[in-house]
C-alpha cells in the first residue's frame, strides 16, 4: 500500500511538471467546444427564407393570401415582376418565387366555373430543406383559404404534447461527447505513448529492480489519472456552463463515477497497447488505430441511432458508446446510476478484462 501511495504521488508530480501535456489535454476539449459553439451559432434562431411574389390576379383573395404568407416570422416576401423574380431566383438572391395566377380570387369566391386556379411555386429542389419548407408554407395557407371557401370545419384535430422535460440544445448533446473523447484520448493514447517512452528511456527498467509489482504500478497510474481527469472534466463543464449554459441535470456523484469508470477502462486498454509496442513511435499508431474509429461510432458528435444498421451491433460491444450514453444520460436527462445497468456492466467488463491482460502482458524492458 505504501508503494502504491508513493507511486501515485510521484505520478501526480510528473503530471504537474509536464505543463505541455496538461495544457493540451485540457485546452483541446475546450477548444473543440468553443469551435463547435461558434460554428453552430445560435441554433434557436429562426430560419430565414427570401421569397418573391407575383400577383397576376390582383383581387382581395390574392391580397389576403399574400398577407397570410408575409405573416410568417422569418419570411421576407417581395413583390416583383415575374421576369425579374425568375432572374433573381436563378442567381440565388431568392429562395423561392410564388406566382398567383389570374382567376385565383373568382375561383375561391365560387363565381368561376373553372376547375382549378393554381399558385405556381418556383424553387430549387437541389436544396431540399428550403424547397420543402417553402412549399409547405404555401400549401398550408392555400389549405386555409380552401377550407374557408368550402365552409369546412374539422371534426378531429391534433394536439402537440412536448415530453422533453429539459430544454436541450446541440451543445448539451455535444459536451458529454467531448468529455468521453477526452477520457478516451488522454488515457488510451496518452498512456500507450507515455509508458512506451518510459520503457525506451530505461525508467521502467530501474523500477524493475525494486520489489514493485506490475499491478501496483498500473493501479498507481490509474489513480493519478483518475484524479487529473476528474479535475479536467469539472473544468470543461464549468467552461461549458458559463459560455453555453450547459447544465448537469443529474447527480455529480454519478457523473464522476462514470468518468472514473471510463478512465479505468481506457487506461487498461492503453497499458495493453504499451505492452504490444516496443517504441513510442509504434505505440501512437496502434492506439490511434483503436481510438480513431471509435470517435465516429461512439455517439460523440451525432446520435448512435443515425449510424447504419450493421454498426449498431459494433457500438453495443465497444466501450466508448456506453460511456458517452451514460455521461449524456446523467447530464441531459438526470438519469441515476441504477438505470445504467448495461453501460455499467459493459464498462466494468472491459475494465476487468483489460486490467487483467495489461497486468499479465506488462513489460518493464524493451526485450
Amino acid at each position: 500500500m505504501k508503494s502504491y501511495i508513493q507511486l501515485t504521488k510521484a505520478q501526480l508530480r510528473l503530471f504537474a511538471r509536464n505543463k505541455n501535456m496538461l495544457i493540451w489535454s485540457l485546452l483541446l476539449p475546450i477548444f473543440m467546444i468553443l469551435a463547435f459553439g461558434v460554428l453552430i451559432g445560435d441554433e434557436n434562431k429562426q430560419i430565414s427564407l427570401k421569397m418573391g411574389i407575383v400577383d397576376k390576379d390582383q383581387t382581395n383573395s390574392s391580397q389576403e393570401f399574400r398577407t397570410l404568407m408575409s405573416a410568417y416570422s422569418g419570411f421576407s416576401l417581395t413583390d416583383l415582376a415575374q421576369t425579374e423574380g425568375m432572374a433573381r431566383l436563378k442567381d440565388g438572391d431568392l429562395d423561392a418565387m410564388i406566382v398567383i395566377e389570374k382567376g385565383f380570387g373568382t375561383y375561391l369566391d365560387g363565381s368561376s366555373e373553372q376547375t382549378n386556379a393554381s399558385v405556381a411555386v418556383y424553387l430549387d429542389e437541389s436544396n431540399p430543406t428550403v424547397a420543402q419548407l417553402g412549399l409547405a408554407m404555401v400549401n398550408q395557407q392555400l389549405d386555409v383559404l380552401n377550407k374557408r371557401a368550402l365552409d369546412y370545419s374539422p371534426i378531429v384535430t391534433s394536439k402537440v404534447v412536448n415530453i422533453q422535460a429539459n430544454p436541450l440544445t446541440y451543445m448539451d448533446f455535444l459536451v458529454p461527447g467531448i468529455l468521453s473523447l477526452m477520457i478516451m484520448t488522454n488515457n488510451l493514447n496518452g498512456v500507450a505513448a507515455t509508458i512506451a517512452s518510459w520503457r525506451e528511456r530505461g525508467i521502467l527498467r530501474r523500477m524493475q529492480g525494486t520489489p514493485l509489482k506490475s499491478s501496483t504500478f498500473i493501479a498507481a497510474q490509474m489513480t493519478a489519472r483518475i484524479l487529473i481527469n476528474s479535475v479536467q472534466a469539472v473544468f470543461v463543464l464549468l467552461v461549458a456552463y458559463f459560455v453555453f449554459d450547459v447544465q448537469v441535470y443529474g447527480s455529480w456523484f454519478t457523473l464522476l463515477f462514470f468518468i472514473l469508470l471510463g478512465t479505468l477502462t481506457f487506461m487498461s486498454m492503453g497499458f495493453i497497447v504499451a505492452s504490444l509496442a516496443r517504441t513510442p513511435e509504434t505505440a501512437a499508431p496502434i492506439a490511434g488505430l483503436i481510438s480513431f474509429p471509435m470517435i465516429f461510432v461512439g455517439g460523440i458528435f451525432f446520435p448512435i441511432r443515425d449510424l447504419p444498421g450493421f454498426l449498431n451491433y459494433v457500438v453495443q460491444v465497444i466501450p466508448i458508446g456506453h460511456l458517452t450514453e451514460a455521461i449524456r444520460g446523467v447530464m441531459n436527462e438526470g438519469i441515476g446510476i441504477a438505470d445504467f445497468v448495461l453501460p455499467t456492466s459493459i464498462l466494468l467488463a472491459w475494465t476487468v478484462v483489460s486490467f487483467t491482460i495489461a497486468s499479465l502482458t506488462f513489460r518493464w524492458d524493451v526485450k
